[in-house]
């Protein structure tokens, strides 16, 4: 992508690969878009799915890795396990701030006791609790295995954030989500219909269309920039510089959108051909959604002005 099309992005996006996780049933709510961007984009929330995705790899990766005590008082026991019982004493002393004398030594009592707690917290101490856990048990490959499995959970529910370089950071900012929120809003017709499928696509739980979603988002774009010149037909490679004379648009403005939309149109671009092997990951899609809201509302912006 060209530096002046970059020039228009709102925020760099971390690389995310392969959906490893897989559903096998899309709701209707799903199916039709009829979800909040900030439901279908989890910013500021964690829906069950999520949370139970979460716990689940929690108990792969380090509950199960469990010793049995065999003789008279067999059992499971944190005395038995040298590096569970480091971690949750490391819970119980800086994360949850209790006296050590109440950690019990039974696991299956202290299982109880953290999954109660991670059910009941709010949705940002689950990526609290998540982000410690994964800093803190020194199990052999447990971190690394953890945290990938991780991601490719939070790519498949849509999560605003992932692990990077070990810590949750937030890859989705709110104002991103704003920009769509404003635009799915405002707009109507085939800007509207674009814009919600490029958003369906992206938010696939079951079978994610990055290629498809950032075709739309582009659609969307072409529409308004159509409706606005109330030309009958044309590319916005075409109608780009039309539209600069017509709103009054920025030179430097122009310039980034055509770039960016040659970017979508040449021979290794999105529009081409759905059989090219130009890859298009997550952050491709989300970065053309975000951008094409903001040009969007941008436009709009600019012919209420003027009247």
């Amino acid at each position: 992508m060209q530096e002046s099309a970059v020039s228009v992005c709102i925020v760099t996006l971390i690389h995310i690969k392969n959906v490893i996780l897989k559903g096998e049933y899309v709701n209707f709510s799903e199916r039709y878009g009829l979800k909040p961007v900030r439901r279908a984009i989890q910013i500021d929330s964690i829906d069950e799915e999520l949370k139970n995705g979460l716990w689940s790899l929690l108990k792969v990766h380090a509950w199960d890795h469990v010793y049995y005590s065999s003789g008279m008082y067999g059992g499971y026991y944190l005395s038995s396990n040298k590096d569970l019982k480091a971690l949750c004493e490391l819970l119980w002393f800086h994360y949850f701030k209790k006296p050590l004398d109440t950690l019990d030594n039974d696991w299956s009592k202290v299982l109880k006791e953290l999954r109660k707690y991670f059910f009941s917290c709010k949705w940002h101490e689950v990526y609290d609790f998540i982000e410690f856990v994964a800093n803190n048990h020194k199990r052999y490959q447990f971190k690394e295995g953890f945290i990938i499995d991780s991601n490719h959970l939070l790519e498949r529910e849509v999560s605003a954030y992932r692990f990077v370089n070990g810590l949750i950071t937030r890859i989705t900012e709110v104002h991103e989500v704003a920009e769509i929120e404003q635009a799915l809003e405002a707009s109507n017709g085939p800007v509207h219909k674009h814009l919600r499928r490029a958003l369906e696509l992206l938010s696939d739980r079951n079978a994610p269309d990055y290629r498809n979603s950032v075709k739309e988002a582009i659609s969307a774009v072409e529409s308004l920039v159509i409706l606005t010149l109330k030309a009958e037909k044309g590319t916005l490679g075409q109608l780009i510089k039309k539209l600069e004379d017509e709103i009054g648009l920025h030179p430097a403005l122009r310039t980034a959108f055509g770039n960016l939309y040659g970017y979508t149109s040449d021979e290794a671009g999105i529009r081409h051909a759905l059989t090219e092997t130009e890859k298009v990951d997550f952050n491709d899609a989300k970065f053309m959604l975000v951008v094409c809201s903001a040009f969007i509302n941008f436009v709009e912006g600019k012919v209420l002005i003027k009247g």
